[in-house]
């Protein structure tokens, strides 16, 4: 059914992570009454999508190396309870800070990322092996890997449920996916509706716990755990978000900040609109 009317432009931000074009979605959003899934009422085309992240090209997440960083051991933390470390593939691993941390920890790593802007910075600045394509289109050499990450991806594929196959066939036996999305089911997302900030045009879908647990469970997938996710971004960074919704309140917020010395300090608060999921894949013949 029809939920929220949002349809407009991407913007000159393109497909960045950092776009804060809040409550903008390339088209309509519907919802459906059994589950409460939300998408995208038209997806648009495959070869459009395609070229948007290919170009999507910004430094605003390399600024903030340290939250993210620390974001991704959390992240790894929570993984390694489930799976032990050996082989690691991160879909969108963007400038590919996820990786570094894992590979400082011992894991064997590899990245796959369309932005030839930040794939392009990974190898160049952090020496990682990221290859310069989507899940579609990587050539992995017939690798099987103990954990595939998917941090912030699964909302924006058209079909995540033909995603979910193909990472099938890249795990090793025993291995698990782990999924970082927003919870567009939790308090704060059904409270500001479509100023929501993950109501933003690279979402086509938005999933809440029990929708994704239902996409997972459909493509054989065992949920082993789910926790919030928050995020580690500096105090600055928080505030100017701000701006999406106006710009000179977001403006004034970080002269604030400046002026008591706490712009650069590394902030996660837990808004618990974004969930972490873990899931062992399909039991392979």
């Amino acid at each position: 059914m029809s939920h929220l009317r949002v349809a407009g432009q991407a913007g000159d931000e393109g497909f960045t992570p950092s776009t804060d074009r809040f409550g903008t979605a390339l088209s309509d959003i519907v919802r459906c009454r059994a589950c409460g899934h939300m998408q995208l009422e038209r997806f648009p085309a495959d070869a459009v999508l395609a070229e948007a992240y290919g170009d999507a090209a910004s430094a605003d997440y390399i600024g903030e190396e340290a939250g993210q960083r620390a974001t991704a051991r959390a992240v790894l933390d929570r993984l390694e309870c489930h799976v032990a470390r050996g082989t690691l593939l991160d879909l969108g691993s963007w400038v590919g800070f996820l990786l570094v941390e894992a590979r400082d920890r011992g894991w064997d790593v590899v990245g796959v990322e369309p932005s030839e802007f930040a794939s392009a910075y990974a190898r160049d600045h952090l020496g990682l092996d990221v290859r310069t394509a989507d899940l579609r289109t990587a050539d992995l050499d017939g690798r099987r890997f103990d954990a595939v990450v998917l941090g912030d991806v699964i909302e924006h594929l058209p079909r995540p449920g033909e995603a979910l196959d193909r990472i099938a066939t890249l795990l090793a036996p025993g291995g698990a996916i782990c999924l970082m999305v927003p919870d567009a089911g939790s308090r704060l997302a059904r409270a500001m509706g479509a100023r929501w900030w993950s109501v933003i045009p690279t979402h086509v879908q938005y999933f809440t716990r029990a929708s994704l647990r239902t996409l997972l469970a459909r493509h054989g997938y065992e949920v082993l755990d789910v926790a919030t996710h928050p995020k580690a971004f500096t105090v600055r960074y928080y505030l100017s978000r701000i701006e999406g919704y106006s710009a000179p309140a977001g403006r004034a917020l970080v002269r604030g900040a400046e002026r008591v010395g706490v712009a650069d300090r590394m902030w996660a608060p837990d808004f618990r609109d974004r969930m972490l999921v873990i899931a062992r894949g399909p039991a392979r013949n």
